[in-house]
């Protein structure tokens, strides 16, 4: 497929909580936990980027589905983050404590995906794996960002896959890849 187009890209999979980095041949860099918004869902709430944290209800927390082209910024506090969306402000960037209670630290070194849902919809990244792989990666020329969608059909967060789709047997499920699924460069 080449969609990548020479470049970088990492592929998430929501319901695992989990992050597989590539670099631009297709080779794996690095495998880890990942933070994810806390509400489960496939899309952005139209204009929530322009809305405040405060406003923003729980159940809008998403962190989208689909393929993304990561491009470095900054974020409102100056860190440095891989947009994901810009108009919706999701980004990829490293871990925060945040609150006490969060234990987001925590909550990236358990054994489980069930409680890596903390997010308003960034993915949040333990810090070493963003700067040892993310940050190294991309920070050139970006890259991309596939995210598995967890409640809809992989047509739908991937749509250049539909003709693939439609080659199938109609009677046949579409599969989702799994994550050791590999984009040509």
């Amino acid at each position: 497929m080449k969609d990548n187009r020479g470049l970088p890209y990492l592929i998430i999979d929501k319901r695992s909580a989990r992050m597989w980095i590539y670099d631009r041949s297709g080779q794996l860099v690095e495998s880890s936990a990942v933070l994810l918004g806390s509400a489960i869902g496939d899309d952005s709430v139209p204009g929530i980027g322009a809305r405040p944290l405060a406003q923003i209800k729980p159940s809008e927390r998403t962190t989208p589905a689909g393929r993304f082209y990561l491009e470095k910024g900054t974020n409102s506090e100056g860190e440095g983050v891989f947009w994901v969306d810009y108009d919706a402000a999701v980004s990829l960037h490293r871990v925060r404590p945040g609150a006490p209670g969060d234990r987001r630290l925590q909550r990236l070194a358990s054994a489980t995906a069930s409680d890596n849902r903390i997010s308003y919809g960034c993915v949040n990244v333990p810090i070493a794996v963003f700067n040892r792989s993310v940050h190294a990666l991309f920070q050139q020329r970006g890259g991309y960002a596939y995210i598995l969608p967890e409640n809809s059909n992989i047509q739908h967060a991937f749509p250049f896959l539909t003709p693939l789709a439609r080659r199938q047997d109609s009677k046949a499920k579409p599969a989702q890849p799994p994550p050791s699924w590999k984009l040509s460069p």
